[in-house]
């Protein structure tokens, strides 16, 4: 029995390490699809592009491992019975269930693990890759400064180059328009000091924190705004030069990374003891600001309308004005009482969204562990019925099985979220759907059942003619 088992786990170990590596392959290509904009142009090195598809591939795993399950399942099975190897074990006297069996100690075994994973690592991994994403976004491209084009990138400066020579560094016909004086700060009418030079050298200095040029054969344009006749005459000085550098700050173009605690609070970085603590204590919340609002709006409002004059006014006694003025009261009063009611319809709708947002997490958390259980008992089984290996059919078949959780899925969340469903109908209706799928196809392939031979339901009709024939 113990090479038996040994030859079930290797059998089944191959094929889930591999279709797992395409999974999050596949599921990765996609986030990169999405990101590529925010990814390249902006000079960042291997080790944070590195660090953020690592922190993506990770969360990608509740969504990849059961996909993977579902597929090596139905692969080490079909791969058994198309190579008649599940027959011989079965005319050994072994049942379906204990040629199973050390396959099923396995996936109870990732089961758990998955659980672990989602529960200690998962939102470790949430906050280190969506605080590294967003600072990867708001980070600015990369110095990129082309010919007679304004590069107007670094803070205070407006560049232009003529061209520039095969080693990138020799530039021509070069002009910057200088914003950068504070004491010129406040004048209006346009560009205080312009630099041209017939050519120079550009470079980084060795820190990156300035880019260097060094310009020769120019001139200096700077308008004397001080002047008193200023505004009339608009005079300048000129100054011509050989040679002068100008450094200009890169220092907005730096890689800076934000304090990860403004992240923590989101409910994808909180394992369930945290969940439900932030859960219970915004209910409390909840349920304090729905009765201040009540006693607020009863006392600012609706207590207006039943207060009793001291005398009866006569209505056609009132001035028209009198009027007008009690009717525009009236309509101000109903438009502030709307706004009132909007404004905290909206923050509690709010809260109550996240509310409901920890709530689904904590069950996610479960029902991704009882995913790849139940989805094991549903390839392995239909992979001895189908009796096909290989990438083929069960590629196939495991997508098909891979949407219909998928969608059922989205649809409970989303059911959840609208409270059309309780959070547990809506987190556990693809279990619901699935498991007695899985339990039919269980029960099937431990009876040796045809279920997807043509020549099965071929003789069932032919019967099924010649009997209304015989008749």
């Amino acid at each position: 029995m113990k090479v038996l088992y040994k030859y079930m786990l290797k059998s089944f170990l191959g094929p889930l390490a591999l279709t797992l590596a395409i999974a999050l392959f596949v599921f990765l290509m996609q986030f990169v699809f999405v990101y590529i904009d925010d990814l390249v142009g902006k000079g960042l090195s291997f080790r944070i592009i590195g660090k953020l598809l690592l922190f993506v591939t990770l969360t990608l795993v509740p969504l990849a491992l059961p996909l993977a399950i579902l597929l090596a399942s139905i692969m080490t099975f079909g791969n058994l019975a198309e190579n008649h190897e599940l027959a011989c074990m079965k005319a050994a006297g072994l049942s379906l269930p204990k040629i199973m069996g050390p396959l099923i100690a396995l996936i109870i075994f990732i089961s758990v693990g998955a659980f672990v994973f989602s529960n200690n690592v998962l939102p470790w991994v949430n906050l280190k890759k969506d605080a590294l994403l967003y600072d990867i976004r708001i980070a600015k491209p990369a110095l990129n400064i082309q010919q007679e084009i304004f590069y107007n990138g670094i803070n205070g400066y407006s560049i232009r180059i003529g061209r520039k020579d095969q080693d990138q560094e020799t530039i021509h016909e070069v002009m910057i328009y200088d914003h950068t004086d504070p004491d010129n700060a406040h004048q209006e009418g346009g560009d205080f000091k312009v630099i041209l030079a017939k050519w120079g050298k550009m470079k980084m200095s060795a820190d990156q924190r300035y880019l260097v040029l060094n310009l020769y054969d120019g001139n200096v344009y700077q308008e004397m705004v001080d002047n008193a006749s200023y505004r009339m005459t608009h005079p300048l000085t000129l100054n011509n030069f050989k040679e002068q550098t100008v450094y200009l700050d890169l220092s907005n173009f730096r890689f800076s990374r934000t304090n990860e605690d403004l992240f923590k609070s989101n409910y994808e970085m909180l394992n369930i003891k945290q969940l439900k603590s932030t859960a219970d204590s915004m209910s409390e919340v909840f349920a304090n600001t729905k009765t201040q609002f009540y006693n607020d709006f009863t006392r600012t409002y609706f207590d207006k309308i039943h207060l009793k004059p001291n005398k009866l006014i006569d209505e056609s006694s009132l001035p028209s004005q009198s009027k007008i003025n009690i009717m525009e009261a009236a309509i101000n009063n109903t438009h502030n009482a709307l706004q009132f009611i909007q404004g905290n319809s909206d923050s509690q709708n709010s809260t109550n969204e996240d509310i409901l947002k920890r709530k689904i997490e904590i069950h996610k958390k479960f029902s991704f562990a009882v995913a790849c259980f139940l989805l094991f008992f549903i390839g392995a089984p239909f992979g001895a019925i189908i009796r096909k290996g290989g990438l083929g059919m069960p590629v196939v078949v495991s997508s098909l099985f891979f949407i219909l959780f998928y969608i059922l899925t989205i649809i409970g969340v989303k059911s959840a979220m609208q409270e059309t469903m309780t959070i547990p109908e809506g987190l556990w209706l693809p279990t619901a759907v699935l498991l007695p799928l899985g339990a039919f196809f269980t029960y099937k392939a431990s009876m040796d059942s045809a279920l997807f031979e043509r020549e099965a339901y071929a003789g069932f009709f032919i019967k099924l003619f010649r009997r209304k024939t015989s008749a």
